[in-house]
This record gives structure tokens, sequence and C-alpha cells, in this order.
């Protein structure tokens, strides 16, 4: 391409209309053409009869203007028409079809009306100009033999298609192959050379040397075009859904497009002329409703991608089924029309099947349910999936009588057996049902059907319950607390603290542990002891673990700006065996911490030894988790399973001794032997050591004699929202 360029240039300043010109002009030509088949046979495209055929018309185009130059030698003048202008249109249709199929592949392409109506947008524009200023003039030219003015419009026709193909060439693809934008380029250089040549003939201003030098830069582009590695995958890839980029380059061809009425009737009226009210009347209705086609064509696409997200938005990924927002959107709108009828449905002994077979075949399984809890109802009732292993079923409009007959349903479509990757699943439901009677409120409906599976959960022999009022005096403070649990995450009564870790002996804050407290509106603080186990159990620790630790790290980032040097170097957060069980589990840790920018290193889980004793799919979260560069800590080290095969299975970086070991550890004889045997573990090991729970001046002197260098505990500090990063460090003494 270069030296082709350099000869384009050079073309400039050999005299026109002399052999030597003639020679350099055609020879380049000529050139390109045994290039261009040398590229096809070294690069094999995937669409190479494409590519021989575009040769083709290159070869044709090559000598036309060999016939032309001679002619021209030869003669003395240009004969009109001539045999030069037959090859011309016969290449023509040549370069048409070879562009064409070179830039789709070998695929067949997509429907892309977007596209189509692009293309006559920009036809119709240039075929407007060239109607009036060449095609209408040379007709009404009398003095001139009548073959002779079909010759000379069908130069400006042909321009027209070539426009109409490279527009189809822009609006079809990828503007990241390089080989297409080289085609795209060369072949639009020579639409833009044709019309200037159109135009200047008209005019009778022609020169040729300058038009000449740029039809050789198209040679140029097109033989760089097919000598470019990237032509070997083919050509222009295809968009999934076959639609085109309204962006702002089709916006501009647009916009161009229709300014090109206007300007025609500027350049008319500057130059005196009778306007062409016909042909431009004409023209800018065609204009005008193509423009109006392309944008309802982009409309109805917004809308319908806009109907595509909602509706990804309201379903859940796994089952397809709509999630709790959607069910609460239904459910709203049925209480505010008549009576419905409610259920939740939630699997007993499912954590067990994800533990025994894995997360896969529980995946499968829960698929499988839904499909058939899908297949018991009717097409006006909605299955949804809350989450977990929770589903809910909403009958709008119906008496409790047909309710108790629909929760028999649901449970008898579970009563087979589920087969699942070879096994033959045995699934039973907790089923809770409740109606709207004596309330308006979607959530209190919603809540009811929650008490009642609880109840029905709790109870023993029977798996469904029907909401009264006295099931909330009757049913047990762990269900009651599970479904103010759910309304206190709804409503934001949940809060964040942090406790300080610091170094010994200084007492300067390093670290900082976040916890999570529990303001009820009516219990008032709830103790995390009280809560916590509730969410295991209900699986609501996935959801509100997830909170915690999105805030937690958002929090982290909001005081390394504000305190700078002050601010604590790392925080930690708390996970749960229920957490590293949840499928992606990973990919929630990496989220939030892109989603705040919080770098990895500065982030430490804490896991305990119960939830990852068993190893399997706990063990490989962590795994994950550490892949990412966040640290592990090992919480309440000493106190679970206390396995120290633990430590090198679990890729552990801080190991956190607990409160029980740190009490006696001031006082003399075996009191303290643990805590010294763990901080050498954890030296010998190359962990951090952290002792828990330290409570006096005298325990803290005692850790960093035996040789602890991080602690935490009341007499450091307790837990609050705002720690004084700026205020004086507690000393160990």
């Amino acid at each position: 391409m270069t030296v082709g360029t350099l000869v384009s240039v050079a073309y400039l300043c050999v005299p026109s209309e002399t052999v030597a010109s003639t020679v350099v002009y055609n020879g380049l030509g000529l050139a390109s053409f045994v290039v261009i088949l040398l590229a096809v046979r070294h690069n094999r495209p995937a669409n190479p009869r494409a590519w021989y055929l575009f040769a083709a018309g290159v070869l044709t185009y090559v000598a036309a203007d060999v016939v032309y130059e001679v002619a021209g030698l030869v003669l003395g003048h240009h004969p009109y028409p001539y045999w030069d202008d037959a090859l011309y249109f016969a290449a023509y249709p040549l370069l048409f079809v070879g562009l064409l199929r070179a830039a789709r592949g070998t695929k067949p392409a997509r429907s892309d009306l977007a596209g189509v109506i692009d293309a006559a947008v920009i036809a119709v524009a240039v075929g407007l100009v060239y109607w009036v200023f060449v095609i209408e003039p040379t007709l009404g030219d009398a003095g001139t033999p009548m073959f002779e003015r079909l010759v000379t419009i069908g130069y400006p026709t042909c321009d027209v298609l070539m426009c109409a193909v490279v527009t189809r060439m822009l609006t079809r693809g990828n503007a990241g192959n390089p080989g297409m934008l080289l085609l795209i380029a060369g072949t639009g250089l020579n639409l833009v050379c044709d019309i200037v040549w159109s135009l200047s003939m008209s005019f009778n201003s022609y020169g040729g040397g300058v038009i000449n030098a740029l039809f050789l830069m198209v040679y140029v582009c097109w033989t760089g075009a097919s000598l470019h590695p990237a032509m070997r995958s083919g050509g222009i890839r295809e968009r999934a859904d076959g639609s085109g980029i309204f962006g702002r380059g089709r916006l501009a061809m647009l916009a161009a497009s229709t300014l090109l009425v206007p300007g025609v009737l500027i350049v008319q009226g500057v130059r005196d002329d009778d306007i062409n009210w016909a042909a431009i009347g004409i023209g800018a209705i065609a204009l005008f409703l193509l423009v109006l086609a392309r944008l309802a064509g982009f409309v109805g696409r917004v809308q319908e991608q806009a109907g595509r997200l909602e509706n990804l938005a309201m379903r859940d990924d796994l089952t397809g089924l709509p999630n709790r927002r959607r069910f609460e959107e239904r459910l709203a709108a049925a209480v505010a029309t008549g009576s419905p009828q409610v259920c939740l449905l939630d699997l007993n002994g499912f954590k067990l099947v994800n533990d025994r077979l894995g997360h896969t075949l529980g995946d499968r399984l829960l698929v499988a349910v839904a499909e058939r809890l899908s297949a018991a109802m009717r097409d006006v009732d909605v299955v949804a999936r809350m989450g977990g292993d929770e589903f809910a079923v909403l009958v709008p409009d119906a008496a409790p009588a047909e309710g108790d007959a629909i929760v028999n349903r649901l449970a008898a479509a579970l009563r087979e057996p589920v087969e699942v990757g070879g096994h033959e699943l045995l699934v039973a439901a907790s089923i809770g049902i409740a109606d709207a009677t004596g309330t308006g409120d979607p959530v209190e409906v919603l809540r009811r059907a929650d008490v009642a599976m609880y109840a029905a959960k709790a109870s023993t022999g029977r798996h469904h319950r029907r909401y009264s009022p006295e099931l909330d005096d009757q049913a047990g403070e762990e269900a009651r607390l599970g479904v103010e649990m759910r309304m206190g995450l709804d409503t934001g009564q949940f809060r964040m603290v942090y406790q300080p870790i610091v170094g010994l002996p200084t007492g300067r804050m390093l670290y900082v542990e976040s916890l999570v407290r529990w303001q009820h509106p009516e219990r008032g603080f709830v103790s995390p002891a009280d809560f916590i186990p509730v969410a295991e159990q209900n699986g609501l620790i996935v959801e509100l673990g997830e909170w915690i630790l999105r805030t937690a790290c958002a929090q982290f980032v909001a005081w390394t700006a504000e305190h700078g040097a002050d601010a604590p170097l790392r925080i930690s957060v708390n996970v749960s065996a229920r957490q590293l069980a949840e499928p992606g589990f990973a990919e929630v840790v990496a989220d939030a911490l892109a989603a705040t920018g919080m770098p990895p290193e500065d982030l430490i889980v804490e896991v305990t030894e119960t939830a990852v004793f068993g190893g399997g799919v706990a063990v490989q979260a962590v795994q994950d988790i550490k892949a990412l560069g966040v640290r592990i800590a090992l919480d309440d080290f000493g106190t679970g399973h206390s396995s120290l095969g633990l430590l090198q299975t679990v890729p552990v970086d801080v190991l956190k001794v607990d409160k029980s070991f740190v009490d006696n550890v001031t006082m003399a004889g075996r009191h303290a032997v643990i805590a010294t045997a763990l901080i050498q573990v954890s030296n010998g090991l190359g962990l951090t050591a952290v002792a828990e729970g330290v409570e006096t001046a005298e325990q803290a002197a005692e850790l960093h004699r035996l040789g602890y260098q991080l602690a935490q505990g009341y007499h450091f500090g307790r837990p609050v929202a705002e720690p004084d990063f700026r205020g004086a460090a507690l000393t160990a003494r």
C-alpha cells in the first residue's frame, strides 16, 4: 500500500495524455488485479468466489482504462461513446456482486430492513442530485444523439447503485475488520471520484489529473483489503439479532441525505436555473417516507428491547419463572381487583441434595420442580421462584375452597419422584396458603402465607397450613423472626458497625471487622446471636450477607478517600456456611469489589471451621475467593472441629484465636498453653494471628509477650458505625 500510494502521488507529476501516464495508470491497475488473485490464493478467504468475481470486475475496469487511454493516444481524442464505455458498464455488475458477497462472507445475510432503508435513503438523495444536474439536462439536450445521452446517464445510474453498495457494506457490519474498512474506503473513494467526474463532465470543467490519481488510490485500497490477514475470517459479521445500529454515524448519513433536498434548491437558486419542482418534490417525499420508516423501525426496536429488558428483569435466570419482583407486582394487582389465594412453597431437605449431589444437580432439580408446578396450574395463575428453594403461586380471585384444592394439586404434582442426572429424588414441600381477607395490603398477604408456610414446616405430619390469626400467636419465635427479617431487609432496618483490630503493643487501629446489627421498630435491638441462626435456616443469610459485603466494601472505599493514611488498611467480612454453599458466591464477591472499586487484597473474608470442615463446595468457594486476591481468615479457631488439617486444605491467611483461649491467658499454668501453641502454629505456617475478645490491658500485654501482633476486643473499642480513626491509640499496657 505504501508503494501504491507513492505511485499515485507520483502520477500527478507525469504529463497527462502521454505514454508514460498511460503506463503508470494502467500498470498499477493491472498489478492490482494480479496481487488480488495472489492474495486470494494466499489468505484463502471464506468466500473466494466473491473475490474472484471482484477481481474480474477490477480487470474489466483496467481493460476499460486501457482502451480509453490507448484510444486517446492513437486517435488523438477520446471517442464517446466508445468500447471503453461498454467495458466500464460490464465492470460495474462484477464489482457490485463481488463486493456484496465478499462483505457477507459464507453465511447468508440476515434480514436487515434498517440497512436496506438506509441504502435507499442515500441512493434517493444521490439520485436526486444526479437527476437535477446531470440526467435531466442530458436527456433534454436534443442536439445530442439519443444513444450518447443514454450512455451519459448510465454512469450516474451506476453511481447511485454504487452508493447503495457502499451503504449496505457500512450498515451491515463489523467496523473492526481492517480488511473490510479498506474495501469500503476504496469503494467509497471510487464513488466520490465517479460523482466528481460526472458533474465535472456536465459542467465541462474536467481536469483529470487529481481525479485519476484518486482512482489509482481506489486500486490501492482494494488490493490492501485483499492482502490483509483479517480477510481470512470472512466478511462482515452480522449482529446476533440482525439489526442495524442506529448510532451517530447512521444519524449523520440520514441527516446529510435529507439536507441534499434544500441543497439542490439553493444551488439551483444561486445559478438562477429553472427549479425542477417535480423531481425535488418527489425526492423530498421519498426521503421523508424512508426516514419516517427508519425512525419508526428504530422506535419499534427500542420498545421491543425495553420489553425484553423488563421481561429479563422480571424473570428468574435459572427456571425462567417470574421472580419475586414480578410476583409482588401481580399480587398487588390481584389484591386491588379481587381476593386472591397465595401459596408459598419451601422444598424440604433441598440443602441435603446440594451437599450430597452438588449444586449442578440441585439446580436441575429446581428446574424440574418449576416445570411440574407450572404444569399443575392454569395459564391465568402465576408460578414464581422467590429465591433459593422457595416458590410461590398466585391464583387471582379465588375462594378458600378453591385455594385448598390448589394446595392438594401442588402436593400431588411433587409426590412423584423427580429423575435428575440418573437419580430419582423424592421432593416434598412445606406449603402455606393465605388470602386477602380483611386487608388490602399485598405485603400482608405474602406475610400471612409465609407464616403459614413456617407453621407447616414446624408441624409434624402436616405439609401444608392455611393462615389463620391464631398462627401469629402459635407460630414459634423462629418463624416470626424469619418473617420480620424479610420485612426488615425490605425496609432497611439493618445497619453496619465496625470493630477495630489493632496492632500490639501500640494499639493503633490497623483493620476493622464489619458486623451487622438489627434495630427492630418494636422489639428494639435484636442480637445477632438470635437472628443469624434463623437467617441461616431460612436462607435469608444469602441476601443479608450480600448486602453486608457490598455495604462494607463501599464504606471501606469511602473511608480511604476521606481519611487517607488514617483509614484502616483492611476490612473483614464474615461469611456463613450457607453463603459458601450458594452457587456463584465468588462471582458475588468479585462483583462487589468491582462495583465499589475496592482492591481485592484489602478485603478479608472470615469463615468458620464448621463451614469448611466438610470440604466440597464450601472449600472450592473459598479457593475461588482466594484466587480473586482476597485474604481468608479462619474465625473462632479452636471452638469448632479444631482440625489442624484445615490449615492445609483451606487457603488460610489469618487465624483468629477464639476468646475462650484469651480469657485466662494471664493465669499461670495450663491456661495459656493453647494460646501459646496457636501463635507458634501461626508463625510456623506463615499465618497472621489475631487474638479475639481482649478485654483488659493485662490480657493485651500477655498476648504481646507470647508473640501476638494483632488483637481485637472491648479493651480496644466496641463496634460502632464510625470508628475514631484519628483518636489516640490504645496501648497494650
